[in-house]
């Protein structure tokens, strides 16, 4: 530090050559730059940690044919992703980032809706809300897992088959969730107490197992018979599908022939079932990668697609759900019986007991006999796609 005296001043005062901290303390220097070595090595990054690479990603003719999807092309992961390959591709663009993230976002989303509706409503000791509990539990799960199935679908082809199964327990689990609400809350007023008001649950746990295990099963016939095994899946998913909105079916029948009164919650469930048919045909029809095979691999894809439109739907179907809860709620607790342990967290607790049992019943060849079929090679890509 030098000091130097304006214009005008008097005599120049002494100039220091050297910091003044280490004219105050003697020593200070070489501590200070011991301090400056330490710190730098303190906070210096691992050379694997700054070195990172995205992972490769490989078109359809590379990777082995039960990882292709008809009408991509490309944006492929590699077959034997290794878990912190699948988590880094959730950040890069590849066929199925997108697929990823529109079931990630939202299951923050329904989770704000949850947290909110604990702040507001007594869901420990209030047994009319015990529905709406378990549907809003299933519709922050069923996006969360596929997100998951997606992400570390490409480990091997064991693994692809496992997380789908996980895919579909959830959201046969889902289905059981719609049926639960709409048993308590959506069932028209001429069917409160009737026998299949009364068995509506019952009957839902035999879906999911149904839906599960006829879902799981199509997957073994994929390599083979493509068309049957998407036969069979959409089946799965439509028949619980239909059983679950019967009451609602009916009661939108019954305005339309006028005899029914106005409710706020029937615009949402008429925009949850176009969504919900919406969901449906892209998921049966692959367009519009179909028409245009690799025009849509990275954006715009019937999967895609078909992700927005179900987590659209759910949102409707949340909101109806919400409003037939609040408006029908005094006539519900006067007329019908006030739902049960048994009938709600019960109910859901059974259902997720022999949804996990038959996802073991169909994982336990994979796992015991792993490249079981010559269907499934896992010959490794040998050729790397610039990205």
């Amino acid at each position: 530090m030098q000091w130097e005296p304006g214009p005008g001043e008097g005599a120049q005062a002494p100039a220091f050559d050297c910091p003044v901290w280490c004219v105050l303390c003697q020593g200070c220097r070489a501590r200070l730059r011991e301090a400056c070595q330490r710190g730098r090595g303190a906070i210096r990054l691992p050379t694997d940690m700054l070195s990172i690479k995205l992972p490769q990603l490989f078109d359809i003719h590379q990777v082995p044919k039960v990882f292709r999807e008809d009408g991509i092309i490309s944006g492929y992961r590699h077959p034997q992703s290794s878990a912190l390959d699948c988590i880094l591709s959730s950040f890069q663009m590849t066929n199925e980032t997108v697929n990823i993230w529109t079931h990630f976002l939202p299951t923050w989303y329904f989770l704000w809706r949850f947290s909110v509706l604990c702040s507001t409503l007594n869901f420990l000791s209030e047994s009319y809300t015990w529905p709406l509990l378990v549907y809003m539990l299933l519709i922050c799960v069923y996006p969360f897992t596929s997100s998951c199935a997606h992400t570390f679908s490409t480990m091997s082809p064991e693994a692809r088959h496992i997380c789908y199964f996980f895919d579909y327990g959830a959201l046969s689990l889902y289905s059981l969730g719609c049926a639960i609400t709409y048993s308590s809350y959506v069932m028209p007023d001429c069917w409160v107490n009737s026998w299949l008001h009364q068995h509506f649950v019952p009957i839902a746990i035999c879906n999911t197992l149904f839906c599960t295990s006829l879902s799981c099963y199509s997957r073994f016939l994929e390599m083979q018979f493509p068309h049957r095994s998407k036969i069979l899946r959409t089946g799965a998913f439509v028949f619980p599908f239909i059983f679950d909105n019967i009451p609602l079916f009916y009661r939108l029948l019954l305005c339309c022939g006028g005899s029914c009164c106005h409710s706020e919650a029937l615009p949402s469930h008429c925009y949850h079932l176009l969504f919900a048919f919406l969901t449906c045909f892209l998921f049966a029809s692959h367009l519009p990668e179909r028409l245009a095979p690799g025009r849509f691999d990275y954006f715009g894809h019937s999967h895609q697609l078909f992700h927005i439109c179900a987590v659209v739907g759910t949102h409707f179907q949340m909101e109806a759900v919400l409003a037939d809860m609040t408006s029908r709620r005094a006539w519900l607790i006067a007329q019908a019986a006030i739902p049960s342990f048994l009938s709600t967290l019960g109910a859901l607790a059974l259902g997720i007991i022999l949804n996990l049992g038959i996802i073991g019943i169909f994982s336990a060849p994979l796992l015991w006999n792993p490249h079981h079929s010559a269907n499934h090679p896992l010959t490794p890509p040998t050729k790397r796609k610039e990205q």
